[in-house]
């Protein structure tokens, strides 16, 4: 018998001017939309893992400042269940140089009416669903998580 195990993964929700960092990344379903986000990796804590991500697929360092939420996100067509942190915090300093990873186009500053006229594009309901606690002030303190090596 096999065990359910959902896939952890990590985003960052990070406004500047009224506009959200997003990517554009090639998918297996096409062009999505997607916050800055990817998998957990072994041994990383979870903010350990939102910073690389977010570097790693924008350029851009940050610092997170707090938790907007925990998403269960169910793919009824599949097996596959991912259990999403998303954080939000300052921006540090941008790297334009760095080379982005492999699938994202690029990174993008868009409106919030740009994301939901983009809904169809985006890579999950979760990106809406978490920025939109965003927007309504969802925060929660980082102490809130512990990693125990």
């Amino acid at each position: 018998m096999s065990r359910w195990k959902p896939n952890t993964t990590v985003a960052a929700i990070l406004e500047q001017n009224g506009r959200f960092l997003m990517v554009e990344e090639d998918t297996t379903d096409g062009r999505r939309f997607n916050q800055p986000a990817g998998h957990l990796e072994r041994g990383e804590s979870l903010i350990e893992a939102v910073v690389r991500e977010t570097l790693e697929e924008t350029g851009w360092h940050f610092t997170p400042t707090a938790l907007v939420g925990i998403y269960l996100a169910e793919r009824p067509e599949s097996d596959i269940s991912y259990l999403r942190f998303a954080f939000t915090g300052t921006l540090v300093r941008h790297d334009p140089s760095r080379a982005l990873d492999d699938g994202i186009i690029a990174a993008r500053w868009l409106t919030h009416e740009e994301i939901v006229a983009q809904q169809s594009r985006l890579r999950s309901p979760v990106v809406l669903e978490s920025l939109h606690d965003y927007l309504q002030s969802a925060r929660h303190p980082l102490n809130l998580l512990h990693h125990i090596r």
